[in-house]
């Protein structure tokens, strides 16, 4: 059943071992969004693993292993739903899944829940840093702050306010505004504040967790922008013919539209027409921004369109870049990174390599201050606005005309090095 519900994509972020598994496994248990015996047997699971106490982080962490084999279907049941929104919830364990879920792929996050353990030797820490600057990069434009392990601080009041303290000093250096921002204590394992109100913080009036995600904005549905369609898979369907599949990220496509996919064939462009439409086995006569849609084109045949090519209308085709500047932050990377590295990068649904041909500035990534012109490289934490040279026809966007299709990761090894957008860019003529 397709929910009439107003859908976000929601990401948990904040340090390791802040908890923040085990918020989310809580506000689902608590919920009804898992079922008791499925509760029950992670209980158990989780005292076997000699680990009592995991077994709400377990909820996320299965579906993790779901994920990472590939049972999306399951993967969408797990939805998370409040009194006024569905959710996708985005767990995000260490950087590596955080940067590729929120750039790559349909989950990028309209709100984040940052997680701060009250914990007297925590409180903020470097990837309390890092996550809320890569929220910021990403344009995460809503957050909470959950304060965490509130038991372990003997539910006190002070120790709150320390913690908010120190969270809004940070969140100000990135630019987003404390006063509109919820702050609420809770304890995720007990389970105080998360979806039930606390008994033991009486001191606190405001929401508690469950209730906080129902007081977000649905973000803007960017109608009035260009379309933008980036292609996932490609299926050829005895009798239909060549069905693309992807998400609308920007614009309205209508059935009878004339479109140009991009690069397309040899990096030309393909024009074609929209035949059909359809989501979750309907049909549609229009698909919006949010939607994953399959479609028939007329006049394109199967060599014509892969993955990571764009569709867009004749009079505001996507954009193919020969060259392009990023606002870059470096997560993990074994070494340095100079002026020839080469990794691929996740723009989109394409995957390609791309040159840093020029280091421009390093910033400093809790600022946006220039801090060196022209370094010789940048290395782990390092912010930076780089030249880069994609080594086949690529289509990106400026942050600023379409963010939506600005934001990439950088990959090698298997991992997640880098993560930015792009701020300006040589267009290529078609």
């Amino acid at each position: 059943m397709a929910s009439t519900k107003e859908h976000m994509n929601i990401v948990f972020i904040g340090h390791v071992d802040h908890g923040k598994s085990t918020t989310v496994g809580r506000l689902m248990f608590d919920s009804g969004n898992v079922p008791e015996q499925e509760m029950r047997k992670l209980k158990d699971l989780a005292q076997q693993l000699g680990k009592g106490g995991f077994e709400f982080a377990f909820v996320m962490d299965n579906l993790k292993e779901e994920r990472e084999r590939g049972v999306t279907i399951d993967l969408a049941h797990k939805r998370f739903e409040t009194p006024k929104y569905y959710f996708t919830v985005i767990d995000a364990p260490g950087h590596r899944d955080f940067v590729k879920n929120m750039i790559t792929g349909a989950s990028q996050a309209d709100a984040g829940v940052l997680v701060v353990s009250a914990n007297m030797s925590d409180g903020v820490q470097a990837q309390t840093k890092e996550h809320v600057f890569l929220s910021r990069t990403l344009g995460v434009n809503q957050l909470i702050i959950a304060i965490n392990k509130m038991d372990m601080a003997k539910y006190d009041e002070k120790r709150f306010n320390d913690v908010k303290t120190e969270v809004t000093a940070l969140l100000k250096t990135v630019g987003y505004n404390p006063e509109k921002i919820q702050f609420i204590p809770i304890a995720a394992l007990p389970g105080d504040n998360v979806f039930k109100k606390s008994e033991n913080m009486a001191w606190y009036t405001g929401p508690n967790l469950y209730e906080a995600l129902d007081k977000l904005d649905l973000p803007e549905k960017p109608t009035n922008l260009p379309m933008r369609l980036p292609i996932q898979d490609v299926y050829n369907i005895t009798g239909i013919g060549v069905v693309p599949v992807g998400r609308v990220e920007t614009g309205i496509m209508k059935v009878g539209d004339k479109v140009i996919i991009i690069p397309g064939r040899e990096g030309k462009g393909v024009n074609a027409e929209v035949k059909s439409i359809e989501m979750h086995h309907e049909q549609l006569t229009e698909a919006r921004p949010g939607d994953n849609i399959g479609f028939n084109l007329r006049g394109v045949g199967k060599k014509d369109i892969a993955r990571g090519d764009v569709i867009g209308h004749p009079a505001t085709p996507p954009t193919l870049a020969s060259e392009f500047t990023a606002q870059m932050i470096v997560l993990n990377h074994p070494s340095v990174i100079t002026v020839g590295y080469t990794p691929v990068f996740h723009i989109h649904t394409a995957q390609v390599a791309c040159q840093v041909t020029a280091i421009l500035k390093k910033l400093d990534p809790k600022t946006g201050q220039t801090v060196a012109e022209n370094p010789d490289f940048i290395k782990n934490g390092d912010a930076a606005i780089l030249t880069i040279k994609p080594m086949q026809p690529l289509v990106i966007e400026r942050q600023k005309d379409i963010p939506h299709m600005s934001r990439f990761a950088v990959r090698d090894s298997g991992t997640t090095v880098a993560a930015g957008m792009c701020i300006d860019l040589v267009e290529k003529k078609i």
